[in-house]
């Protein structure tokens, strides 16, 4: 008897410890969530992909020094819901991205909201970071 509940034990834990690490890859820890940053960029990679997807696109800043940027969204279901596709951007595309960024001052972020190259606007891609005053995201 005692055997089989040290085994449940360590099974248990064992389950619990691997379960507290797939929520921390959930976490925005890295990110600053008290400040948006609003970029306006060229498109050169839209990786479709799980577990997330991530947007490639190069911003011109103030010394017209190029930054190449990297933001990601959610899995690729989970996005459909809010319009976006597998062939929403292509390189080349104009774009406006509403991110969080990371606290280290690397050009990664999250993205909060997307302007698409047909002018339409996404929010909502990452739930928790809809920018402020935004409804519940569009329905195609």
């Amino acid at each position: 008897m005692k055997g089989k509940f040290l085994v449940i034990f360590a099974l248990g834990l064992g389950i619990s410890i691997f379960a507290s690490s797939v929520l921390a890859h959930h976490g925005n820890a890295a990110y600053d969530t008290a400040k948006t940053v609003t970029l306006k960029g060229t498109v050169t990679r839209w990786l479709w992909s799980n577990p997330h997807c991530i947007l490639q696109f190069d911003v011109t800043d103030d010394s017209n020094q190029v930054v190449h940027w990297y933001a990601e969204t959610e899995n690729p279901t989970t996005i459909t819901h809010v319009g976006l596709t597998q062939t929403s951007f292509k390189p080349g595309d104009e774009v406006t991205v509403t991110m969080i960024t990371v606290k280290n001052g690397r050009p990664l972020g999250r993205i909060a909201e997307v302007v698409l190259p047909d002018g339409r606007k996404v929010a909502g891609i990452i739930p928790s970071l809809r920018p402020p005053g935004t409804e519940d995201s569009p329905k195609q």
